[in-house]
Formats: C-alpha cells, sequence, structure tokens
C-alpha cells in the first residue's frame, strides 16, 4: 500500500514538472503572446465551427457581441420605427452581459473562412514584431484594450443608429486594426516610413464600407482609435524615468474604457 500510494504520488509531481519545463519553454518563444492568442483564436473557432454544424450555433451565440447586451437588463420600450417589422414599436426584454466585450474577440464567422484567416496572418506579421518592440506584459494590455475598443465603436455606433444595438457581431478584428495601427505609430516614432502600412490599414478599413461586405467598420474603427491611443502613450513614456508615467497612462486608458462601457447604463441610446 505505501509503495503504490508513494507511485500515485510521483504521478502528479512528474506531471507538474513537465508543465513547468512546457510553460517555460512557450515563455522563451520569441512571441509567445501573439502565438496564444493565435492558438486561443483558432480552439475557439474549432469550437464554433463544431456547435454551427451540431449544436445549433451555440459557441458562437455564448460568445459573440449584441450592444444591447450593455443595456441594463430588463424590459425596454422600443420606439415605433427603430426596429424593421415592429412599426408600432416593441417591449424587448434583455440581460446585461458586458463581458461579451471581451469574449467576442475570439470569435470569427464561420461562413466565410478568410476572415480568420486574414486576422490570424495580419496578428502573426505585425503582432510578433510589435510585440519584440513593446515586451510581452504592454503587448497584451494593448491588444486587449484595443479590443475593448472595438466593442465599443460598435456600441457607441448605436446612438447613432438605433437598430445596430439588436446586431451580433463576431471576430477579432477590433483588436487586429489596433495591433496595424499601433504599428504605424510604433514606426513613426521610430522615424520609419509607414506609406505602405497606412495604405493597407486604409484599403482594408476601406473594404468595410463596400456593399455587401457584412463588415463592421465600427469595430475596426475602434480598434486602431485605442490601438494607436495605447501605442502613444506607451511611446510617449519611453524609458526608465518614465515608467511609472506610463503605467498611470496605461491605467488611465482602461478607466476610460470602463467609464465608455457603461454609457448605456447612464444614458441608454433607446
Amino acid at each position: 500500500m505505501k509503495q503504490s500510494a508513494k507511485a500515485q504520488g510521483a504521478a502528479p509531481t512528474r506531471f507538474a514538472r513537465s508543465a513547468k519545463v512546457q510553460a517555460r519553454k512557450f515563455a522563451a518563444l520569441d512571441s509567445p503572446v501573439t502565438l496564444g492568442i493565435i492558438a486561443l483564436n483558432a480552439v475557439v473557432f474549432v469550437l464554433q465551427l463544431l456547435s454551427y454544424h451540431f449544436a445549433s450555433n451555440g459557441v458562437t451565440g455564448a460568445l459573440w457581441y449584441i450592444p444591447a447586451y450593455s443595456l441594463p437588463g430588463g424590459v425596454h420600450e422600443v420606439d415605433a420605427g427603430v426596429l424593421a417589422g415592429y412599426p408600432d414599436g416593441v417591449l424587448l426584454r434583455t440581460t446585461f452581459e458586458p463581458w461579451r466585450m471581451l469574449t467576442v474577440m475570439f470569435t470569427h464567422s464561420v461562413t466565410f473562412i478568410p476572415h480568420i484567416l486574414f486576422n490570424m496572418l495580419a496578428l502573426y506579421i505585425f503582432g510578433r514584431h510589435l510585440e519584440s518592440i513593446m515586451g510581452k506584459v504592454r503587448y497584451l494590455v494593448l491588444y486587449v484594450f484595443a479590443g475593448i475598443g472595438g466593442s465599443l465603436g460598435v456600441m457607441l455606433w448605436g446612438y447613432a443608429q438605433p437598430t445596430g444595438i439588436f446586431t451580433p457581431t463576431v471576430g477579432a478584428s477590433g483588436a487586429i486594426f489596433g495591433v496595424l495601427a499601433a504599428t504605424v505609430v510604433a514606426f513613426r516614432a521610430m522615424n520609419t516610413n509607414v506609406t505602405s502600412l497606412l495604405v493597407l490599414l486604409a484599403i482594408n478599413f476601406g473594404i468595410g464600407f463596400m456593399p455587401g461586405a457584412n463588415v463592421s467598420w465600427q469595430a475596426h474603427l475602434g480598434g486602431m482609435v485605442i490601438g494607436a491611443l495605447a501605442m502613444w502613450i506607451v511611446v510617449r513614456t519611453r524609458g526608465p524615468r518614465f515608467k511609472r508615467r506610463q503605467l498611470v497612462g496605461l491605467i488611465g486608458l482602461g478607466i476610460g474604457l470602463v467609464l465608455l462601457a457603461c454609457t448605456y447604463l447612464v444614458i441608454p441610446p433607446l
């Protein structure tokens, strides 16, 4: 019995050691954050595909973002003519699920494979370089901030077009465009020619306005603005002397994003 117990205790120990070794190897890669994000997106996409074909698209429905999820939970009165199919108005019940502003960052369209392919290719090309410039932690913060910025772009557009409040969106595009915009800011700070990158950014942003594109340009714009702003804070506070100032700036930006995410609670768009 003693030998058996000892053997059982050794197995978890070996597993823990192996896990630590693998974690160290992953952390030693050139761009572990970028590769980790790509891997997470790939796993989520596979789950989305499986649920799309075999489980009524449950995974996508559990992760996508609809601006209505930022409304206070309860019954809301929609004015006449705001929603198609309800010319006399309607009462709709919503649930407050703000975490979807984050989960949507790891979803993609399962009916348009180039969606995830372009996003992951852009992330692999530009994200790895940006991570090497900024460092793992700052880069991860920028990526998350840009993703939230993309969700905010969709949400805030609800004030201009209330019909969009009930339209679901998917995709890491807001965060990806944030990475591209941050790369422009970083290169510009290093006096590097950014013309080709600006053209690439403009072309891909313009695709969102093409008829039938079914792309959320609002998410792209929100991600670009926040990604560029986060990178500007990092660039303007380079060096050990400004380390605290940089921390305060990024924390301030994070607080600002949280406050913006709560605007529907204060001023409902309906």
